[in-house]
């Protein structure tokens, strides 16, 4: 049970990252071009997670078909529910920019109850992760709670904006994403709870599910608002992210 608990923990840590947004979003401003510098930074940690903690370790643990068809699996029900989410309104809702609530085509690309959607399809995958790696014994993933926690951190800080713009009032916003955060830690419990004593096959397709899921994230939404106000250093912050993460897994290991 304790194992099921530690799980949960680790992945309220992770969600809890919304919050810190909100907070920072509700009572500060940040640079614009600070947050995207967050983003490339947790873009290259997360690139490493896929690459070392999640792909590699699926293809050991259940070999090349169970990995492959779980990460184009987990690419195309990510990018078919994001599609869903982005047209009712939650197309940025990892943008920090100056005017989160602008208007495309019509539609407001910042509705709240679609980005507070659209941040749980970003984090059950990798809450899940969470959870499966505290399967073998060896302790959490440092590397996938660090990627997590970065990559949340804008989100909040986005939505927050909008909804207080919005007319939202503390509670509501905190309230979101207080829950939020806590889907995050249950998401982790179940990925934990469900995949104890499960064949190598399935553990190894659930890992590259989770593995596609947030690669494709990554390519839809993270990379997108690094790039947008550190053009010029964003690549280079992304491959310092991406060093401290192998970094960090290969000492780990």
């Amino acid at each position: 049970m304790s194992n099921v608990l530690e799980a949960g923990f680790w992945g309220f840590v992770g969600g809890s990252a919304l919050i810190l947004g909100a907070l920072i979003a509700y009572f500060a401003s940040l640079p614009q071009r600070l947050i995207a510098g967050v983003m490339a930074i947790g873009s290259g940690v997360l690139i490493s997670a896929v690459a070392f903690d999640l792909m590699d370790r699926a293809f050991h643990t259940g070999g090349f078909a169970s990995t492959a068809l779980g990460f184009l699996g987990g690419a195309l029900v990510y990018t078919v529910a994001n599609v869903l989410v982005s047209r009712k309104g939650a197309r940025h809702r990892k943008r920090s920019g100056s005017n989160p609530n602008e208007s495309q085509d019509g539609v407001q690309t910042n509705s709240g109850v679609a980005i507070a959607i659209g941040a749980l399809l970003d984090g059950i995958p990798e809450s899940v992760v969470i959870g499966v790696s505290l399967l073998a014994g060896g302790g959490v993933s440092a590397v996938t709670v660090a990627a997590v926690f970065l990559s949340n951190v804008p989100e909040g800080l986005s939505s927050a904006a909008g909804m207080k713009k919005a007319g939202r009032g503390p509670a509501y916003i905190f309230g979101v994403w207080g829950g939020i955060a806590a889907a995050s830690g249950i998401a982790a419990m179940i990925g934990n709870v469900a995949l104890a004593g499960a064949s190598p096959d399935l553990v190894a397709a659930v890992m590259a599910v989770a593995a596609g899921a947030i690669l494709s994230m990554l390519v839809d939404t993270m990379i997108p608002e690094a790039t947008e106000a550190t053009h010029e250093y964003s690549g280079l912050i992304a491959v310092l992210g991406f060093l401290l993460a192998f970094v960090l897994s290969k000492m780990g290991g």
